[in-house]
């Protein structure tokens, strides 16, 4: 299965001291330090460095044939439907992060992986809530649809809820209320993007902090848009530009003649 932040993960007391170093480089944007505490010499090990540096990728534009790389060994590695499945799922989201950031369209690669994700991992299983959210993902994003997007980030906020995973819920909040902010239905919005915020700031996801506050802004009147705005700025700073694609976001409109 694909580690977001479950108990055991290092996200809750009591957990493996050697998840509890992964998760607090992982949330401080280390991802390469943080997969090098993994040696992948077990199927689970392989995953959870692989989905360590695809989401390096994606947040930061590099480090691609590192990912590919991780993601072999996993594959090479992984015996059961689930494991099989797992990294089908990470396949997919590499895919999917290459096309997004216009590296290269891997567009057809992200939805052959998924499915075939979709195919190995049965409903309800530990890694169903995130290979449903990156349908999602690919729904919205790539195929334009919000209504099959929104069953999606459904689906996966009902089973990461179900799974006590609190990292994917921040996920499938704040995209659930950026679908509801398209449609003008700002109180809608405001809620999930606030919960996801509040989900962050509990956990200590700090690279995940700056993008929720943006988020938010979004849905927000001034001046409490422009605060949130300045925390997002500054913890992208904090961080060296990280992720690289919400410096768009933060820049203010330019004015107008």
């Amino acid at each position: 299965m694909a580690h977001t932040a479950m108990s055991g993960y290092g996200t809750t007391a009591g957990d493996d001291p050697l998840q509890t170093a992964v998760w607090r480089l992982r949330s401080r944007a280390c991802w390469a330090d943080a997969a090098a505490l993994l040696e992948p010499h077990t199927a689970s090990a392989a995953l959870q460095r692989a989905s360590l540096l695809v989401e390096r990728c994606l947040y930061t534009e590099q480090g691609w044939a590192e990912a590919e790389d991780a993601l072999r060994t996993a594959e090479a590695l992984a015996q059961s439907d689930d494991e099989r499945g797992a990294a089908a799922c990470e396949r997919g989201q590499l895919a999917y992060a290459s096309t997004l950031l216009a590296v290269r369209d891997r567009a057809d690669e992200a939805r052959a992986a998924l499915g075939r994700a979709a195919a190995l991992i049965a409903p309800g299983a530990p890694g169903r809530a995130l290979l449903d959210f990156r349908r999602g993902l690919l729904a919205e994003n790539l195929a334009r649809s919000p209504q099959s997007a929104r069953a999606a980030y459904r689906r996966a906020h009902a089973g990461a809820t179900a799974q006590d995973d609190p990292l994917l819920l921040s996920f499938t909040w704040r995209h659930l209320a950026g679908l509801a902010l398209r449609e003008g239905e700002l109180a809608e919005a405001r809620h999930g993007f606030g919960e996801s915020l509040r989900i962050r700031e509990e956990l200590g996801y700090l690279v995940g902090t700056a993008p929720a506050l943006a988020s938010l802004a979004d849905a927000e009147t001034e001046p409490e848009a422009s605060r949130l705005r300045a925390e997002a700025g500054r913890l992208f700073r904090l961080l060296g530009g990280v992720p690289t694609w919400l410096a768009d976001q933060l820049t203010p409109p330019a004015a107008t003649a």
